[in-house]
C-alpha cells in the first residue's frame, strides 16, 4: 500500500444517486487497497460566503452521509479540511511561488468570474493553490479527478516541480490522476441532460424521503412515445433507462424495454416502477445516515481521530518544507 490516494469531499456536496452508485462505491474499494484520505473541503466552501450555522451542519451532514456509505474510520483517514491548518500554512508557502496569469487563465476561474461578476475574491484566484495544497500535503500520489479538475492536477504538477525546482530538491513527487479499476458508472439527471448533480437541480438526493423521490421522478422529462418499433431512444428517454439499470432488476429494464420496443411503453408506469426501485435502495441508507447523525459522540470520534491522523502526515510535510525553505530555529 505505498499510494497515497487523496480526494476531496464538497462540504456543500450532499449525497445523491450519481455519487453514491458512481465514484463513492470505488472509493469503498480503494481504501482496502491503498493509503487513502478522504477530506471535507470546508476552506473551499468559503469563496461563496456560507452562513456559519449553515457551514457547520453541512459539515456534520457530509460526514455522516460518507460514513453511511461505507468509508471506515479505521481504514481511511476521513477528516475535515479545516481541522488541519498545516494546510494553510502550506497554501500560503505556494501562493509565493504562484502567479497571477497562470491563476487568471484557469478555466474554472474565468467561468467563475462570468457567472459572479461581483463576487471575485482573491480565494477564488488562489482556489488551485489550495487545492494543491491539499494534495501536497500528504504527499499524495493518485487524485480521483473528474474532466472539470484535471486542469487543477496539471497546475500542482507545476507548484510541486516549481518548488523542487526553485529549492534544488526532489522533495515533492507528481502526483497523478487515479484510474478506477472498476468502470465508473455514470448516473444521468432528470433532466434529460448529462449527468446527475447538484448544481443542476437534477438529482436524487439519498437523504430524500420516498415522497419526495416519487415527485421528482414523475417530473422526469418524457414524450409522448415511439411511433415505430425498436425506433432508437432520445436521449432525454435514455436516461431514464440507464437509471433504471442501474437501480432495478434486470427483468424489470427488460420488460419496460420490450413495452419501448413494440411500441406500448406508457412512462407513467415506468416513472412509477423506477420511483418504487429507487425507494427500495436508498431506504436503508437514509437509515444508517439517520442513526449516525443521531450520534454526536460517533461523529465527534470520527472527525477527532481523522483530524489526529491527517495532521500527523501534515505535520511532518510541513516540517519538512520549513526547513528545505530556510525556517529554522533561531
Amino acid at each position: 500500500m505505498d499510494d497515497i490516494v487523496l480526494s476531496g469531499i464538497r462540504s456543500t456536496g450532499k449525497l445523491h444517486l450519481g455519487n453514491y452508485l458512481g465514484a463513492l462505491k470505488n472509493f469503498v474499494a480503494m481504501q482496502h487497497e491503498h493509503r487513502c484520505y478522504f477530506f471535507i473541503a470546508d476552506y473551499h466552501s468559503l469563496t461563496t460566503h456560507p452562513n456559519p450555522a449553515d457551514l457547520h451542519s453541512s459539515v456534520r451532514q457530509v460526514l455522516a452521509e460518507y460514513l453511511a456509505a461505507g468509508l471506515d474510520p479505521d481504514r481511511c483517514t476521513l477528516y475535515v479540511q479545516s481541522d488541519v491548518p498545516e494546510t494553510v500554512e502550506l497554501y500560503l508557502l505556494l501562493n509565493m511561488n504562484a502567479y497571477k496569469g497562470e491563476l487568471e487563465r484557469c478555466t474554472s476561474f474565468k467561468d467563475k468570474v462570468r457567472q459572479n461578476p461581483d463576487n471575485v475574491n482573491a480565494g477564488l484566484l488562489t482556489y488551485p493553490t489550495l487545492m494543491a495544497a491539499d494534495i501536497l500535503i500528504h504527499r499524495a500520489t493518485k487524485i480521483p479527478v473528474g474532466k472539470d479538475q484535471e486542469q487543477h492536477l496539471e497546475m500542482t504538477r507545476t507548484f510541486a516541480n516549481r518548488f523542487n525546482r526553485i529549492y534544488g530538491v526532489d522533495y515533492f513527487t507528481e502526483p497523478k490522476a487515479f484510474a478506477f479499476t472498476q468502470k465508473l458508472v455514470k448516473i444521468p439527471g432528470l433532466d434529460g441532460s448529462g449527468k446527475m448533480g447538484k448544481s443542476e437541480g437534477n438529482a436524487i438526493y439519498l437523504t430524500d424521503t420516498p415522497e419526495a423521490i416519487r415527485k421528482k421522478v414523475m417530473k422526469a422529462l418524457t414524450d409522448s412515445g415511439p411511433t415505430q418499433p425498436n425506433q432508437p431512444k432520445p436521449e432525454y428517454i435514455q436516461n431514464l433507462f440507464t437509471i433504471m439499470e442501474a437501480v432495478s432488476p434486470p427483468d424489470t429494464v427488460k420488460h419496460f424495454d420490450d413495452l419501448y420496443n413494440s411500441c406500448q411503453i406508457r412512462y407513467g408506469n415506468m416513472k412509477k416502477q423506477l420511483a418504487e426501485d429507487i425507494v427500495a435502495l436508498t431506504a436503508p441508507m437514509r437509515e444508517r445516515i439517520d442513526a449516525i447523525m443521531a450520534d454526536t459522540d460517533y461523529l465527534h470520534r470520527v472527525a477527532a481521530q481523522g483530524a489526529e491522523k491527517a495532521r500527523a502526515s501534515a505535520a511532518k510535510t510541513i516540517a519538512e518544507v520549513r526547513e528545505i525553505i530556510g525556517f529554522r530555529p533561531m
